[in-house]
């Protein structure tokens, strides 16, 4: 069982952990326009940054948030997405698997954004604290209720997004423990990793969207 969480551990050379710096390379997979006419893979990634501008812009209160504010959300999903993405394949590290690295991208995001609206429109942050027609008795218990669910928001987005490659990373680790050359059903264990394997690629792509809309979704409703 130490064994097979192992591939989750940092390798450490020189008292550096190589694995995180997996986390810039992963930076080199964005095509970049090198050419004159754009290539097929840039102008798919650009397709899709324009579909998730439209989308987090439609999701922003515009009356607060100013323009550009979506590129904060679309800086996340690329680097979340390439981190999940790069991790399914051999010899690489999921950097997202562990909870230093998603909290650290949750919690001062979270944090800044509630600076942010606790400053301009603290009127509106109060009135969120306490639902229209809660009752005098309750609104103490509501207040508690409220600021403990805020404060267990990006927690959750962590924990969600550690979660799920976790488990996916391990189901992938066992699959390939039972592969055998030489067995009878080699073939079926082969197409079952691939199958798989496809699958966790979905799973990283779903998981990086849910992570960026989650965030704007929860900064949006509180304001």
């Amino acid at each position: 069982m130490m064994s097979l969480f192992s591939m989750f551990d940092p390798t450490a050379w020189f008292y550096i952990q190589i694995n995180w710096i997996f986390i810039n390379i992963s930076l080199l997979l964005i095509p970049m326009t090198f050419w004159k006419i754009s290539s097929r893979s840039n102008m798919l990634i650009n397709l899709i940054l324009s579909a998730l501008n439209k989308e987090f812009q439609s999701l922003f209160n515009k009356n607060i948030f100013k323009k550009g504010t979506s590129l904060l959300t679309i800086s996340l999903f690329l680097l979340i997405l390439m981190n999940n993405m790069s991790s399914n394949f051999p010899y690489t590290f999921c950097a997202s698997a562990h909870l230093s690295f998603t909290l650290v991208l949750s919690i001062p995001i979270w944090l800044s954004i509630m600076i942010f609206l606790w400053k301009n429109i603290s009127k509106s942050m109060f009135s969120h604290l306490v639902p229209s027609g809660t009752p005098a008795i309750l609104m103490p218990l509501m207040v508690l209720i409220e600021v403990t669910s805020n404060m267990i928001r990006p927690m959750a987005l962590a924990v969600r997004l550690t979660a799920n490659l976790i488990a996916g990373h391990l189901l992938m680790a066992l699959l390939g423990n039972t592969f055998k050359i030489n067995s009878f059903y080699w073939m079926v264990i082969l197409l079952i990793q691939t199958s798989f394997m496809m699958f966790e690629l979905m799973v990283a792509m779903i998981q990086s969207y849910v992570f960026s809309v989650l965030m704007t979704l929860y900064s949006s409703e509180m304001s």
